[in-house]
């Protein structure tokens, strides 16, 4: 009798054994599961980068003259009338946005979401009543200087565009952007440190 009691110990006590052993492996397997999600949902984040929110279409006007002086000091200008059509681009650097992992709750952390800012702009120039001087032509380095010229320019216009206050209205489509890539693997994302009101969620949302 004492043999078959200590029989049965021994199974139970191999059993809760090996559960726990079981449990012990599952548990970090599952932990692995999970640390490995959070790390792709963040790479997933950060791979979108720039998220263009709104497009503007400039054209200006622009005065271009360049004076050189010459030989016995004699002064030669050359200059042109530059019509600059460009678009613009305004949007989000999503690099620049602060996001880490719970892993426990399966959730992506919004902590910060950045200022909407100039992507890109990309200028056509077009001249009228171009002058060259004695000794002082339009040469492909002028053309270089007038083109970065004309993105500086733009680039100066944009604030009173409109297109910054815009995009920053836009702000919350690109968070809920974020949102939709985070649910494609199960977790959710809290954006509850940004100042976002339901109402403004409610209206994108519909």
């Amino acid at each position: 009798m004492e043999s078959i009691v200590e029989a049965l110990l021994g199974l139970i006590l191999g059993a809760i054994l090996m559960y726990w052993i079981f449990s012990f492996f599952n548990r970090k397997k599952s932990k692995k599961l999970v640390k490995h999600q959070s790390t792709v949902i963040l790479n997933k984040i950060k791979s979108v980068c720039k998220l263009v929110s709104v497009e503007g279409d400039f054209a200006e006007i622009y005065n271009y003259e360049n004076t050189k002086e010459g030989f016995l000091k004699i002064t030669s200008k050359k200059k042109a009338l530059v019509v600059i059509k460009a678009k613009a681009q305004v949007g989000y650097d999503l690099k620049k946005i602060k996001v880490h992992a719970n892993t426990n709750k399966k959730q992506i952390v919004l902590s910060h979401f950045p200022e909407p800012e100039v992507l890109s702009v990309e200028p056509n120039l077009e001249f009228y009543d171009v002058k060259n001087g004695l000794f002082n032509s339009f040469s492909p380095e002028d053309l270089t200087e007038l083109n970065h010229n004309a993105i500086d320019h733009i680039r100066e216009k944009i604030p009173e565009s409109g297109l910054i206050q815009t995009a920053k209205k836009e702000a919350l489509q690109a968070v809920l952007l974020i949102e939709k890539i985070v649910e494609t693997i199960g977790w959710e994302l809290d954006y509850s440190a940004l100042e976002i009101s339901n109402r403004d969620k409610q209206f994108l949302e519909n």
